[in-house]
């Protein structure tokens, strides 16, 4: 899909509401104006971004009581309508399970394009897919990886014009590659100038064999020794200030499934492992809670993972129902008709979901 250039103007606010949500009527704006959270507009505040009421609440006993104003009853059609569009939500948090959705892409901003695409290809067996320079805008991309993008996770580098240093902060964690020898992959590293900063062993509290390595931007790669697998960029590592929020919010919202959870109370942290598929053969997302730690910075490096949809209408009612920020409606990008849907998580971090038919006509 096309950026657009990391230093504009984030994505433009449309107001749109939820299809089913269109049913609901309350006959007088007296009661409208009673009840706390509902407004004019017909959105419901148990529908407004960041808040979401639990469907059994909204099916309660008390909920669909009728209620009396100036000696008239609300109409008994109400409560149905309500129970309606209750019904919808399930449907469209249990499609939100079977939607067609895949990591694509991960998204950050480097210093030096052409110096982060060398140690890429050199040091970690990425290949150039694709590069794109618009100067018009101040901006180039470059998107590089260990397979095609049409079947293959991979990385998307921007660089905007005149940026030269990228601050990381403190949230994002790392990215992992599953590599057949560490200790091969960092002598290599090591021969052309790259920076170690965990030598090969054992991770700690297991066996699996790890070692870490920067970039000439400082993101840090975890290199996992693992058996050939069909999909060597393997992780995005976020840190998250509560992390069984967190699990809930990509279960229902994402629809992403929980692979493991680890806590490591001598370390004081605990990781969750989420995605779309088994870790050794898919990308996944790590999730790391850090006692005690809730809020992070962010910086301006890390920007946003991209993930496949069959339907970014459905994606964004999904993401609006467990609580999360829509930040961009759902709806065609300009020129490439590509239609997208961005999203924060309850961390602040961003999202994007692709249409999974519009994003292979790029490809083309």
């Amino acid at each position: 899909m096309r950026t657009l250039p990391m230093a504009t103007t984030p994505f433009q606010h449309l107001s749109s509401s939820p299809p089913f949500l269109s049913s609901l009527r309350f006959p007088t704006s007296s009661f409208a104006s009673s009840l706390t959270g509902f407004t004019s507009s017909r959105r419901l505040a148990l529908f407004h971004l960041g808040t979401a009421i639990p469907q059994s609440e909204l099916l309660g006993g008390k909920t669909l009581k009728l209620f009396r104003m100036e000696g008239n009853m609300l109409e008994a059609g109400t409560a149905g309508n309500m129970a309606q569009a209750a019904v919808s939500e399930g449907n469209v948090l249990e499609w939100a399970k079977t939607d067609k959705r895949r990591m694509l892409h991960v998204v950050y901003r480097v210093g030096n394009l052409d110096k982060t695409m060398k140690f890429y290809t050199e040091c970690l067996g990425m290949k150039l897919l694709r590069r794109r320079d618009i100067p018009e805008e101040r901006y180039a991309n470059a998107f590089l990886g260990f397979g095609p993008e049409d079947s293959h996770f991979v990385v998307e580098l921007t660089y905007n014009y005149g940026v030269d240093k990228i601050d990381i902060g403190t949230g994002f964690g790392h990215f992992g590659i599953a590599v057949e020898d560490v200790a091969k992959t960092v002598d290599l590293v090591k021969a052309k100038g790259g920076k170690v900063t965990r030598e090969p062993g054992p991770v700690k509290g297991g066996k699996t064999v790890i070692a870490f390595v920067e970039d000439p931007d400082g993101y840090k790669f975890e290199l996992l020794e693992r058996e050939p697998t069909p999909e060597p960029l393997c992780q995005v590592m976020l840190r998250v200030g509560n992390l069984d929020r967190s699990i809930k919010f990509y279960e229902k919202a994402f629809g992403m499934e929980l692979l493991r959870k680890r806590d490591n109370p001598e370390y004081k942290y605990t990781i969750a492992m989420m995605g779309y598929g088994p870790e050794d053969k898919s990308a996944v997302l790590e999730l790391t809670y850090n006692y005690g730690v809730m809020e992070y910075d962010k910086g301006n490096g890390y920007a946003q993972i991209a993930i496949g949809t069959d339907d970014v209408y459905k994606t964004a009612e999904a993401i609006r129902l467990c609580g999360g920020k829509i930040t961009r409606e759902p709806g065609p990008l300009p020129v490439i008709n590509t239609k997208i849907t961005a999203c924060l998580d309850p961390d602040g971090w961003k999202s994007v979901f692709v249409d999974n038919a519009d994003f292979l006509k790029e490809l083309e």
